[in-house]
């Protein structure tokens, strides 16, 4: 392959898609461009005035808290009265999370926009996809960016084993997957209920989302007892603030916090391995083995090669990036070098069709486009079906092009592309525009198809839309 078509394959699909003049920065040295990034410490957002998790929560939480004396105190009223009410209270959780969730949209599309290590924030979405919540469940909708700011970009840099330690002690993780109301069978918890006649039950949700997609992958050989008994191991791992079961309130609301109270005693047995530690240490020396066992390392390869190489990753770079994870103990630095030191990802220009996600960001980096304030600016996400941080389920959104390239996806890009393009008239200059950002990809059919244009409008409409500027 040319070195013009290695410095488009990092731009556009290492990296986030190229701005003007990103080509040629990349020039002939393309890896050496990737392997720059990999220094340091992970970018953190700008300051924009995002609040932490735990403000969040605090606030939440006082809201429920709210609600609940409000039903208390409707009891009793007319029916019309006290629908009324309960409306108008419900409705007040929404409207705290909402703003936040768009402020935390933006500021990451405003970094996307302007960032000069766009392969690391490629990274961060990565990850955030692979440790995936969604906002369609309003207990994360304001937390969903704040997971990614706390626990992921920290630690995209860093080792695997943190990574999964912070996502995994996060409480956006533990209210999606309700692990704060996950109680031993044989807890102190449990006993009290059970002497109340209340029945409080075992939550096996995160330790089979750890299991079969954070780590070992579904197909390690892992068994419903492994499931079972790793969720007995991770009862107690909670937050505070009312969180808990059995409406604790003590702890700082919005932060992990260990209940001893909730957590089942005695040894576990996880993936051929016993677990004897006391308390939250039991949970994570699990954590520990799973981040480095083998089965691991070739499910992170796998879904790092499909999404950086091809929708069938090749073998061979399947099993380079698990060697370079095993043999570093899951450093991420050393693992992500191992996708382009070989030459899988470089042979193949164009090999993967570009999400919505992928397509929005490409669009506002080729031209530039700033990020405005409100809702408005983040809506394309919606109507072109990538809404953000809203997968819809654990395992996150689909990464081959089968899952995004139908007819009506194509239609709403099209759409998309031609309503941008008479907003903007002829204020970009899209025969200089072409080459800039698609460089060696940039191909003779589409040159001359923006020659023939009847407008600058209609030229920017097929090139947002030709097949090159589609894929990645």
């Amino acid at each position: 392959m040319s070195l013009d078509y290695s410095a488009a394959v990092a731009a556009n699909r290492f990296g986030l898609g190229a701005r003007p003049g990103e080509l040629d920065l990349i020039g002939a040295d393309a890896r050496g461009w990737l392997e720059g990034q990999l220094r340091g410490t992970a970018p953190s957002l700008p300051a924009t005035g995002l609040r932490s998790t735990a403000d969040i929560l605090t606030d939440a939480a006082a809201i429920r808290q709210q609600l609940l004396a409000q039903r208390r105190a409707a009891a009793g009223k007319p029916a019309a009265a006290e629908s009324t009410e309960a409306l108008a209270a419900v409705m007040r959780l929404p409207q705290l999370l909402r703003p936040i969730y768009i402020a935390e949209v933006q500021a990451r599309l405003r970094n996307a926009v302007a960032t000069e290590r766009p392969w690391v924030e490629r990274l961060v979405y990565f990850w955030s996809n692979h440790f995936a919540v969604s906002v369609d469940k309003l207990a994360v909708l304001g937390v969903a960016g704040s997971l990614e700011r706390e626990a992921i970009r920290p630690h995209v840099l860093g080792n695997f084993r943190e990574l999964l330690l912070a996502v995994e002690q996060h409480p956006a993780m533990l209210l999606y997957l309700d692990n704060q109301r996950s109680v031993g069978p044989n807890s102190v918890l449990a006993q009290r209920a059970a002497r109340r006649e209340r029945r409080l039950g075992l939550n096996e949700n995160l330790a089979r989302e750890i299991l079969e997609l954070h780590t070992l992958g579904v197909d390690a050989g892992y068994t419903q007892a492994d499931v079972t008994s790793f969720a007995k191991v991770l009862t107690g791992w909670s937050l505070g603030g009312g969180y808990g079961a059995g409406k604790m309130q003590d702890g700082a609301s919005g932060l992990f916090l260990f209940r001893p109270a909730l957590h089942e005693p005695g040894a576990q047995t996880v993936f051929h391995h016993r677990y004897d530690q006391p308390e939250q240490a039991q949970g994570r020396a699990v954590l520990t083995d799973l981040a480095l066992a083998p089965a691991t390392a070739r499910h992170i390869a796998t879904k790092l090669a499909r999404h950086f190489i091809a929708d069938d990753p090749p073998p061979a770079a399947v099993a380079r990036v698990a060697q370079a994870f095993q043999r570093s103990g899951g450093d991420l630095p050393q693992v992500y070098r191992a996708l382009f030191e070989g030459g899988e990802a470089w042979q193949t220009p164009l090999a993967k069709y570009k999400t919505p996600q992928d397509y929005l960001l490409s669009i506002y980096r080729g031209l530039q486009l700033p990020v405005a304030d409100g809702p408005k600016s983040i809506a394309a996400f919606d109507v072109l079906g990538q809404r953000q941080f809203a997968p819809g389920s654990p395992a996150g959104w689909a990464d081959r092009s089968d899952d995004w390239d139908g007819a009506s996806a194509l239609m709403k890009r099209i759409e998309f592309a031609d309503a941008l393009a008479q907003r903007l008239g002829g204020t970009r200059a899209v025969a200089e525009l072409g080459p800039q950002l698609l460089g060696a990809t940039y191909s003779d059919e589409t040159r001359v198809s923006l020659q023939r244009a009847a407008s600058d409008g209609q030229a920017l409409t097929l090139l947002l839309t030709a097949p090159e500027f589609l894929r990645r």
